[in-house]
């Protein structure tokens, strides 16, 4: 799934300009898409799995939504840690999930 810059000002920007088949994916390498996009302090990149969003009875915008809600909900934890605690709780249901689910994130 794209990256997530949440910027200071509390807006969420999915980073999807250059989506791409997983690595290893095609048969024969090629060249892969690459696109830009400026940060400023104070702004936070979230990186996940799809285990945090991807769920068997929703569409996976369904689960986008839902990180970006609870990005803009949880906007005022500066703390990295405290932020991904936070968003875990909002998004993993309480009988919890069948796939791998990871989180980083990085204050900018």
């Amino acid at each position: 799934p794209p990256p997530v810059l949440l910027r200071g000002d509390g807006t969420v920007e999915f980073l999807d300009q250059a989506t791409d088949p997983p690595l290893d994916a095609a048969f024969d390498p090629s060249p892969r898409p690459e696109a830009v996009s400026a940060f400023a302090d104070g702004d936070t990149l979230l990186l996940y799995t799809d285990g945090l969003i991807e769920r068997r009875h929703q569409d996976i915008d369904v689960g986008l939504g839902q990180l970006a809600d609870a990005l803009t909900c949880h906007r005022e934890l500066t703390n990295p840690e405290a932020l991904a605690d936070a968003v875990m709780n909002d998004l993993i249901p309480a009988e919890g999930v069948t796939d791998d689910t990871a989180l980083v994130v990085v204050s900018l």
